[in-house]
């Protein structure tokens, strides 16, 4: 993997891009930044680009070399040329040259916004991607310029060999700084880096294709492409139902260097990849969907399995994962914890058919506090066609691997956890030693078991890892019991003592004030 450009002025940049407050809400932030980022990331592309066209037909050591300098500018300006390295071609008024210029002009809003339709229009694979809300927008032109000033930093220059990957790395702090203003509704588009990181990790998407259903801004795609050691050796599909988001998506990918099939659209109710089998499902579809439509589901959607609920999509989303994977394909996803124990008619017939059929690979309880979005506790789940020890993999499908990470992670905010890259590492090998190492797995009591499906079975089905993981050893100091009572029975004492003394001195200084 190449090595990422090093930037340390993240927060800079972000207190900056946030002086739109007072002007629209904190919600909409990203709609106007985030396009931004885009449009200089879009015209670096063709400045580099047209650049080294123009060397290519002036060197006569070229293949391009071209001596009339008309055929040269007609070959300079020919789309197929940038096309072919995957290049947008950016007109004259997107250009990022031309906006810095007109910055500080009045109709700056008027003039981004044509910038924005100009380059779809030139570009129809751009279609949708580029809103023109600036004109209509509340935000003074003096902060507009403000943004535009922010993005033409030198080290977001053509001329600098890094800006390409250094734009990449910002839209990507932006998005989870974002989120994290918005809370709950910043959870609509993002998913922390730690539990995507972790998910990856265990599902070592190395080539092939991947599926994210509920794609969001597409970060289960840019990590995955950074954990394979081939570049471009996955093929990315996503859908996404809310079109701000699925815009987000196509926009983050793209600065990666990604090209990603997103389309937009109810996965569920609109399946739009409805004939492809992936090697590798990953997502974290929203939890505890209710009223989402289980009506709408044919008795003979061959995605079924087992019953559905309109209470609850947990279960129609897990139907809808192993009906994309292929004969050796893997699946990985979030899901809330009701999900491992729930006794409801349109869910727990499914959860026993994944065990009985031997599907269910492994079970990971997470630790509180990942999630920006939510309070409730949340796993992560794999099922797996991949079993039966053909092929690289090891014999595993009379057994399920039980990790219980909930005592992992630390706050990384008031609110909010995240998992170190030892953790993840940690619980990903353990993961990778089930697959493939034929050796048994070592039981770690508190933290890892493999169980057998009539184990299983025997616990009513339940998947919560704790009920099979047991409890952590405890290590003895050797002191004994009634020696460390007394100990602790005259620390409590003097703990007493101590704020008796110190209610008394704070009962006096008050009535000194009186």
């Amino acid at each position: 993997m190449p090595a990422k450009a090093d930037i340390d002025f993240q927060k800079d940049l972000f207190d900056a891009a946030t002086n739109m407050r007072g002007s629209v809400a904190p919600a909409d932030y990203k709609h106007y930044v985030l396009p931004l980022i885009f449009l200089r990331y879009l015209s670096n592309r063709f400045a580099i680009r047209k650049e080294e066209i123009d060397s290519l037909v002036k060197d006569p050591n070229s293949d391009w070399y071209v001596p009339d300098e008309e055929t040269q500018q007609v070959i300079k300006e020919d789309p197929d040329m940038y096309m072919a390295e995957n290049v947008y071609v950016v007109p004259e008024e997107s250009r990022w040259s031309y906006i810095l210029k007109n910055a500080k002009q009045p109709n700056i809003k008027e003039i981004l916004d044509n910038a924005m339709k100009r380059l779809e229009e030139e570009n129809p694979d751009l279609e949708g991607m580029l809103p023109r809300i600036f004109q209509g927008s509340n935000l003074p032109a003096e902060n507009v310029s403000g943004l535009i000033e922010i993005f033409s930093r030198d080290v977001f220059s053509a001329n600098d060999d890094r800006s390409v990957d250094v734009l990449g790395r910002v839209y990507e702090y932006f998005i989870s700084e974002f989120a994290s203003t918005e809370g709950q509704r910043g959870g609509e588009f993002y998913t922390p880096y730690s539990v995507v990181s972790l998910l990856v990790r265990m599902l070592e998407p190395i080539k092939g294709t991947v599926l994210d259903p509920a794609c969001g801004s597409g970060g289960m795609f840019i990590q995955s492409e950074e954990y394979s050691p081939r570049r471009h050796e996955l093929s990315f599909y996503g859908q996404e139902n809310v079109t701000t988001t699925a815009r987000l998506g196509k926009m983050n990918v793209l600065l990666h260097g990604l090209n990603a099939d997103i389309r937009l659209g109810n996965s569920l109710l609109d399946d739009k990849f409805s004939d492809l089998k992936a090697d590798y499902v990953i997502a974290n579809p929203p939890f505890n969907q209710d009223g989402w439509g289980a009506d709408r589901i044919s008795n003979d959607d061959p995605r079924l399995i087992g019953p559905v609920t309109d209470s609850n999509a947990n279960y129609m989303w897990m139907q809808h994962f192993f009906h994309h994977l292929n004969d050796t394909g893997s699946a990985g996803y979030v899901m809330a914890n009701g999900a491992m124990t729930t006794n409801a008619k349109g869910e727990r017939p499914v959860r026993e058919w994944f065990v009985d059929n031997g599907y269910i690979d492994c079970i990971v309880a997470l630790p509180e506090k990942l999630f920006l979005s939510t309070g409730i506790p949340v796993c992560l789940f794999f099922l797996s066609k991949n079993r039966d020890g053909k092929g690289e993999y090891r014999e595993r499908r009379n057994e399920i691997l039980f990790i219980d990470a909930r005592q992992k992670g630390s706050l990384v905010s008031r609110k909010q956890k995240a998992l170190s890259e030892d953790e993840i590492e940690n619980i990903a090998k353990v993961y990778r030693n089930f697959k493939f190492d034929k050796e048994k797995v070592e039981d770690v009591p508190g933290f890892c078991k493999v169980a057998s499906i009539d184990v299983v079975k025997e616990k009513d089905y339940k998947l919560t890892p704790g009920i099979y993981v047991g409890t952590e050893e405890v290590k003895v100091d050797g002191i004994p019991f009634e020696e460390k009572m007394e100990e602790l029975r005259t620390t409590l004492f003097e703990q007493f003592e101590e704020s008796n003394r110190l209610q008394d001195k704070i009962k006096k200084d008050l009535e000194g004030l009186v």
